[in-house]
């Protein structure tokens, strides 16, 4: 099936099902122009987020360990977080790796974006390098976070990969970004 043959889906209800603090779930009934097939789905709405790909000097990745309560297990993943409503990506992403590491740096470059779950999510996730980073200022943590900073060799990012070390979807996304971003 090509997409030519694809029909889009027309929203006909979109009802408030639920208030969850960071993300409103969406009842939506929507109808398929093609024949008039009609479902209901819900979509999580949610700000979008910012990865960092922050790198040193020495061409290490900062990383970050965290517990991820969907999980109950840690993860060792790029810093990052969610853009405020009107902030711009770069600006976001900047403000999460000084927050959460206490690094900051130069030339930072938006170099991608990924839809972290179409299904289901309707926000999408920024990726963004920032070159020649230093840890420079003090740790500023929101309530439920508690994060440990590690610096990983780049070199060493498909071995990570490979062996598991590194699991959580959007930050595999931003690694595999980052790595397509080195090759040119």
């Amino acid at each position: 099936m090509s997409d030519n043959s694809l029909s889009p889906w027309d929203l006909k209800e979109n009802h408030l099902h639920s208030d969850c603090r960071i993300f409103e779930v969406y009842k939506q009934r929507l109808r398929r122009r093609s024949d008039g097939v009609e479902g209901e789905f819900f979509v999580l709405d949610t700000n979008s987020w910012v990865n960092v790909l922050a790198i040193t000097p020495k061409q290490e990745l900062v990383l970050v360990r965290q517990f991820r309560y969907g999980t109950k297990e840690f993860s060792l993943e790029p810093p990052g977080g969610v853009i405020e409503k009107g902030e711009d990506p770069i600006e976001a992403g900047l403000r999460e790796l000084k927050e959460e590491t206490g690094y900051v740096g130069e030339n930072a470059t938006l170099i991608g974006t990924a839809r972290p779950n179409a299904a289901i999510l309707s926000n999408q996730c920024y990726f963004v390098v920032v070159e020649n980073v230093m840890k420079t200022a003090e740790l500023e943590f929101d309530q439920h976070e508690e994060l440990v900073t590690e610096l990983h060799s780049v070199k060493n990012l498909k071995r990570m990969v490979k062996e598991e070390q590194i699991t959580h979807s959007i930050g595999l996304n931003a690694i595999f970004r980052l790595l397509l971003h080195l090759e040119t």
